[in-house]
């Protein structure tokens, strides 16, 4: 009898170290790495340009929904411009991204020429290959996942004085390591499509990188909600709208003096 309760102590005991998290917080590493091609440009402006930018993201989940906000902005000179702090840049408008991961439908509030817009949109997933490579982060085991992204992207241009967009073909490579000790289907930008919690995530060899940070078992589910004020439009139909205040300003912003002076600058983020 007393081995017996011996082993109902321990096994009560283990219990809550057995049990998964399937709720919680956790605070996510952003960092972008743009490439440059600079053609006669002034080393004054040349040292000024952004080579990278680091944000912080929260991830608040439960088993059947997530909310991804920004944080406030690191200290400046961590990424936020170059040497002097001369110029600053901001990427990146998902900073408030409800998804509802039973529907498989996300609802992000974004902001565009000083409106908001509340843009609805489907997850797509994609073709993971899950490997058997796995490595410690944060305490958690994670395993290494696999995949391409094939889609476009827009490439901005300044060239003798006029700004042009072009939209190009890209093929994104996409590492990704997960945890199933939280069985839950979040994390940056790939929501419901791997069988537990994104902490890591590598995109174009390095370009982009998240990193988990932080994780917090305390979350308020009350506050996990779709985002309000705001138009309501689809995803596509704002991508229509974003194209629209692109062209207007390329047409709208000043050309070049007297002979252009030559500057070419493309920077390029993820």
């Amino acid at each position: 009898m007393t081995r017996f309760l011996l082993a109902m102590g321990t096994l009560l005991f283990a219990m809550p170290a057995l049990a998964q998290m399937k709720e919680g917080k956790v605070v996510y590493e952003r960092t972008m790495q743009f490439q440059m091609r600079l053609q006669n440009v002034d080393p004054a402006v040349a040292n000024n340009l952004p080579r990278s930018r680091t944000d912080r993201f929260e991830l608040s989940f439960t088993p059947a929904k997530t909310l991804w906000e920004s944080l406030p902005d690191m200290e400046e000179g961590e990424g936020g411009g170059g040497p002097g702090g001369g110029m600053f840049m901001r990427f990146g408008g998902d900073d408030y991204v409800y998804t509802n991961l039973e529907t498989g439908v996300s609802v992000a509030k974004q902001e565009l020429a000083s409106k908001n817009y509340i843009v609805t949109d489907s997850l797509r997933k994609l073709a993971w290959k899950l490997t058997d490579e796995t490595k410690p982060i944060l305490n958690y085991k994670a395993r290494k996942a696999v995949a391409q992204r094939i889609g476009t992207r827009f490439v901005m241009n300044m060239e003798n004085g006029e700004m042009k967009r072009k939209e190009v073909a890209d093929t994104a490579s996409i590492t990704a390591w997960f945890t199933t000790e939280i069985p839950v289907p979040a994390g940056p930008e790939f929501n419901g499509q791997l069988p537990g919690l994104i902490l890591e995530l590598e995109m174009n060899a390095g370009r982009m990188v998240y990193k988990a940070v932080e994780i917090s078992p305390k979350v308020n589910a009350g506050n996990i909600k779709e985002p309000k004020g705001g138009k309501s439009i689809t995803a596509a139909d704002f991508a229509l709208e974003r194209n629209k205040m692109f062209e207007e300003m390329r047409r709208n912003m000043p050309r070049g003096g007297p002979g252009g002076g030559g500057q070419r600058i493309v920077i390029q983020g993820n």
